[in-house]
C-alpha cells in the first residue's frame, strides 16, 4: 500500500479491518527514514559486519593457505562473508521456530543489501589502500587495513540499515523473531 503521497492521514480509510488503524502497516514515521533508531540500525549493521568479518577473514586465510592469487581469494572471502552473514540470521530464526525454507527468505530479505553494501565498501577500501592486498597475514599493514576497511564500511552501511529498517525491510523483517 502506498503511503508517501500523503502526509495527513485524516480521512485515510481502508484500515478499518486493522487493530489500531494502521498498525498492520508498520511505522508511518519511517517513509523519511526516520523509523528505525540510529542504534537499531548500528546493531544490525554490526550484526551484518560479524558475519562479513568471519567470512572474509576465514576467505583470505584459505586462499593465502592455498597459494590463490587477489582476485580468486577475494572472491571467496566475499562469498564466505555472504555466507556466514546469512548464518548468523539463520541461527537465530531457526532458533525461533522458523522452518528453513522460511528462515532462509527471511535471511535473503534481511541481509542482502546490507551486506552488499558492506563488501563493495570494505572491498573498495582494502583496493584503494597501497600494499593492502599484498600484505601477508602476518603484516600490520593488513589486518590495520582489514580493520579501517571495515569501519569505513560500518560507517557507510549504517544509514543504508537505517533506511531499510525504517520502511520495514532489512533487519525489521527479523526482529519480530527476536525473543
Amino acid at each position: 500500500m502506498e503511503h508517501e503521497a500523503h502526509d495527513d492521514h485524516a480521512g485515510h480509510t481502508g484500515h478499518e479491518g486493522h487493530p489500531a488503524g494502521h498498525a498492520g502497516h508498520g511505522d508511518h514515521a519511517g517513509h523519511s527514514g526516520g523509523g528505525a533508531s540510529w542504534s537499531t540500525a548500528a546493531k544490525a549493521t554490526l550484526h551484518c559486519l560479524t558475519g562479513c568479518a568471519i567470512g572474509e577473514v576465514l576467505g583470505m586465510i584459505i586462499g593465502t593457505a592455498l597459494g590463490w592469487g587477489n582476485a580468486q581469494t577475494m572472491i571467496l572471502a566475499i562469498t564466505l562473508a555472504f555466507f556466514f552473514g546469512y548464518a548468523l540470521t539463520l541461527r537465530g530464526v531457526l532458533a525461533a521456530g522458523l522452518d528453513f525454507r522460511s528462515a532462509f527468505k527471511v535471511a535473503l530479505a534481511a541481509d542482502t543489501l546490507s551486506i552488499a553494501v558492506m563488501e563493495i565498501v570494505d572491498n573498495g577500501v582494502l583496493l584503494l589502500v597501497p600494499g593492502a592486498m599484498d600484505a601477508h597475514l602476518d603484516a600490520p599493514l593488513f589486518w590495520g587495513a582489514l580493520a579501517f576497511a571495515f569501519l569505513v564500511a560500518f560507517v557507510v552501511t549504517t544509514p543504508v540499515n537505517k533506511w531499510l529498517i525504517g520502511r520495514g525491510k532489512g533487519h525489521a523483517v527479523v526482529h519480530q523473531y527476536h525473543h
